[in-house]
Parts: structure tokens; sequence; C-alpha cells
């Protein structure tokens, strides 16, 4: 879902998801055993939102009710699709309850507890925090979080199961954050072929290989430095791409007010890329192919663009160089990622 943050709201993302330790007494609820790929980092999660069996199930139902949204029509699903890996269709622009269509492309949701900030311009601080802006957004689900609480208060299921996750059936909005944060780490994706070719199960392509050593390569693609190989397949951090001399969308800098960070954006992970096109904030690139000839030749020099490309020379890569980095990004796909039944609607 577009992602335009507010300080108005983030001012009660601050204060609502506070740290303060959950009502439940332990034994009461049971521990979620998540498995983390080889291939992936230890994840750390939140001691005051521990994973739980009834805490991810409670998540995993909010993530796909239309309760969420004013009308009752959409849910987080509807712009986060499962078998899309989480984006809308390959849409650049998703459209909200009132079909108003969003400025910012839907960011696909795996892989998401290793993040330092959330949506494009990292308007929100933790994955809890992050669940209110599409709730209270005017154009996307357009609701408020006081009539979130009060439909599902009503609701003859959740107050039982938010108190099988968190000891009370009074729901407020801190479990509501925690218990779709909860479901969200759980959507973790790590097993492409790269990742098996990693643990000598496969053979990559002489393509494929060629595109990994130029993705390496400092001197030609030189996708490392953001999109840190072998892991995460980014660094979390904000950057300014060249995609406009001057930005149509300052990103990072609504969120800071410094003029440094205008048209910075999250690197997004390159897992999955082949399947969740189109490409950065806008979705202006259809492409991988398009995508890799921006940062080989198209990038603009802002004032403040990236180190990275700012020190490259343009038209470094060969075609054929492009075509191998992109076979190389093919083997970041997950195939297995979509068939897994627990992440799709209960």
């Amino acid at each position: 879902m577009k992602k335009i943050v507010y300080s108005s709201w983030l001012l009660l993302l601050v204060f609502s998801c506070k740290k303060d330790p959950q009502v439940i007494l332990p034994g009461q609820t049971t521990p979620y055993n998540l498995t983390i790929p080889s291939s992936l980092p230890k994840l750390v999660i939140p001691s005051e939102n521990p994973l739980t069996v009834e805490g991810v199930a409670l998540g995993r139902k909010l993530f796909y009710d239309n309760i969420l949204s004013a009308n009752n029509t959409m849910s987080c699903a509807s712009c986060h699709q499962f078998k899309n890996y989480f984006v809308d269709s390959n849409k650049a622009f998703s459209v909200g309850i009132d079909n108003i269509a969003g400025t910012r492309n839907s960011m696909p949701l795996f892989n998401m507890g290793y993040a330092k900030n959330y949506f494009w311009d990292g308007g929100a601080t933790s994955l809890e925090a992050q669940v209110s802006g599409p709730i209270t957004n005017k154009i996307e689900l357009h609701e408020t979080l006081e009539n979130v609480v009060s439909k599902l208060q009503a609701h003859p299921q959740y107050p039982d199961l938010f108190k099988k996750a968190f000891g009370s059936d009074r729901i407020t909005t801190k479990h509501l954050f925690y218990a779709i944060a909860q479901f969200e780490r759980t959507l973790i994706s790590g097993n492409s072929k790269f990742d098996q070719w990693r643990k000598g199960l496969v053979q990559l392509t002489d393509a494929e290989t060629r595109g990994m050593n130029l993705y390496n390569d400092e001197n030609k693609g030189d996708c490392v430095h953001c999109h840190t190989f072998g892991s995460t397949f980014t660094d979390f951090e904000f950057r300014n791409t060249g995609l406009d001399s001057i930005p149509v969308d300052k990103g990072r800098g609504l969120i800071t007010l410094n003029s440094a960070d205008d048209g910075k954006f999250k690197t997004p992970s390159l897992r999955n890329i082949a399947v969740t096109a189109p490409y950065m904030h806008d979705g202006r690139f259809l492409t991988l192919q398009s995508c890799v000839e921006h940062y080989n030749k198209n990038f603009h020099y802002t004032a403040n663009l990236a180190p990275e490309l700012k020190s490259k020379l343009k038209n470094r890569l060969s075609e054929q160089d492009v075509q191998d980095i992109v076979a190389f990004l093919n083997t970041l796909t997950d195939a297995e990622f979509i068939t897994k039944s627990e992440f799709d609607r209960p």
C-alpha cells in the first residue's frame, strides 16, 4: 500500500507502541517456532511482543479482514497479495476504498523483521508502528483506530481471540498492532535457487555466474554496496538514486524535513525481485532490464546522489552485462514462499 506519512499519526504511533509488558502470564500462550533459513541472519524479536501461536493466528486473521477499512471492503491483503509475494498484482499504484490511487508502489512483505524502518520513506520505526499507517491513511483504508477497535470489540469472535493472544478481551490499538506485526514477522523468504546453489544443491548457469560476478564487481554492477550480497540483499538504508533531477516525491525528506534527504527512498530487498515488478517507489520501471539500465546509464546527477552512483561511470555495462545481471537476479526468486498455506487467507 502507498505510504504517505503524516506527523500527526507518527506521534500517535510512537505513543501507542511504546514498550510496556504484556498482560499475559507465562504458560497462557504457546511459543511460535519460527524457522529461519541458514541463508538469513538471526531475527531479533522484540521482547515486549514475542511470537506466539495465538498472536500469529490473530494477526493473520486481521491481515485478511476487511473490518480494518472504513467501508469494510478492503484489507491489508487487498494491496499485499500472498500469491503475488505480497505486492499488488504488478500495479504501480494501488487504489484505496474511495477509488483514489496512491502515489507509491506497494512494497512486498517478506523478511520484514530485519528492517530498521518501514515504508519507502522510513516513516515508521518498528513493525508494530507501521500497522497504523494504511489503516488511517485517507487514500488507503481510510478508517480511524477508534472505529476499528469498536468494530473488533463488537465482533462475535475477536474479543475471545485477543484474550487468547494477550490475556484480555478488552481490545486495544497496541494489541492490534502487536498481532499483525507478529504475523508479518513470520513471512520469511530464503529458499531461492541462489540459496540452493550456496548449499551445493544446484548449479548456476554460465550467464547467472557472470551476472553474480558483475553484481559484486565494484567497477561494473557494484550492486553489492546497497543490496548486500548473500543474505537480506539490502542494507535497509535510504538513498537518492538519481531517478529525477528534481525529486517529484521528496521521500525521506518528508519525514526528516532535511533537504539533504530529498528524493531518498529505502533500498528494497532484491529477493524475489523478478516477480515483484514494477520497480522503484513509483513503479516507473516495468522490467528488470530497464531498472539495471537506469543504474548503468540513465541516472541523474542530483546534489545528493548516492555516493555509490556518483563515483560510477555511465555506460560501464555492455548489453550482455545487463542481461547477465538480470539472469542472476532471477535466481533470487523463492518459488516455495507462495506455496506456504500458513501465509494464505485463514
